[in-house]
């Protein structure tokens, strides 16, 4: 078994370095994001990666350079969302889980590109970690189908389980890890989603609507005020008519089809179903949303 440092921050990573732990490597030091506010009145809070750690006795930093100091013999990233300098991968080799079929969605947010761009799979590599965004050769990746109303965070999750196996059996390899092999294609990049970028346009087509819901914390107004579309399906059948964002019943008329809003959430409130939402929004025949 190997000493590793552990780099991480959400719970994707943070179930990894449970599973690393749970089969007897040992982490010597454990890298993550400072401890932030997730809601206005709250206090600050670790990262899951922090919260894991320090449940199971892992001393914590938010220093990078910290890493080289550690004794171990090999760093291990799982979406850590930080870049780490060239000096400290030149002294500590380290290995990088990649949610996505690379070189296809290099960058911060591959499961939310590929759910936008309709793949019909996407994927994980375990990668050599180098200066470059994502540009590492590769130890070995798995392909999977992406599910017809798979979400990103559904996506995410079982990316990290496929992830995580493969990393545990690359690290128990009786000879180490093998030779990785370069990337080869065409680089596609995965920039983070902006808040602009998640407001539906409803003169697009009821699917692309669809996949903008799936990819999370999609959006529209209603009556002027931010409405979060939670959960939505395509339907080519009858429902709303007219001009994109015309609402009909829970129906919303798009470019191409109607897309059926199955949970919103107004601001300041917590998910409602629909049907719930409308008891009390009461909107109007032939209300528009995003107007």
């Amino acid at each position: 078994m190997r000493r590793l440092v552990f780099l991480g921050t959400p719970e994707a990573a943070a179930r990894t370095l449970r599973a690393l732990v749970e089969e007897g490597h040992d982490v010597a030091l454990v890298v993550t994001a400072p401890d932030r506010r997730r809601a206005r009145r709250a206090g600050a809070s670790p990262t899951p990666v922090k919260a894991v750690a320090t449940e199971l006795g892992i001393p914590v930093t938010e220093r990078v350079e910290e890493a080289v100091g550690a004794g171990a013999s090999l760093g291990v990233v799982v979406a850590f969302g930080r870049i780490i300098a060239p000096d400290v991968l030149t002294r500590l080799p380290m290995v990088n889980l990649h949610f996505s079929l690379l070189p296809r969605w290099r960058g911060a947010a591959p499961v939310e590109r590929a759910l936008l761009a309709g793949d019909p799979t996407t994927g994980v590599c375990l990668m050599a970690l180098e200066a470059g965004l994502d540009t590492g050769p590769v130890y070995d990746r798995r392909e999977v189908a992406i599910g017809d109303d798979e979400t990103a965070a559904e996506l995410r999750a079982r990316l990290g389980g496929i992830g995580t196996a493969l990393l545990l059996e690359m690290l128990d390899r009786p000879g180490g890890l093998p030779e990785p092999v370069p990337q080869s294609g065409e680089p596609t990049y995965a920039a983070k989603l902006t808040p602009d970028e998640l407001q539906l346009d409803f003169s697009r087509s009821a699917v692309e609507c669809a996949r903008l819901v799936r990819a999370g914390r999609a959006w529209t107004t209603f009556r002027g005020r931010r409405l979060l579309v939670v959960a939505a399906r395509p339907t080519a059948g009858a429902g709303a008519s007219g001009p994109p964002g015309r609402l009909a019943g829970s129906g919303v008329a798009t470019g191409a089809g109607v897309l059926e809003l199955v949970a919103v959430q107004s601001e300041s409130r917590g998910p409602l179903p629909f049907a719930a939402w409308a008891a009390g929004a009461r909107p109007v025949p032939a209300e528009i949303l995003g107007a």
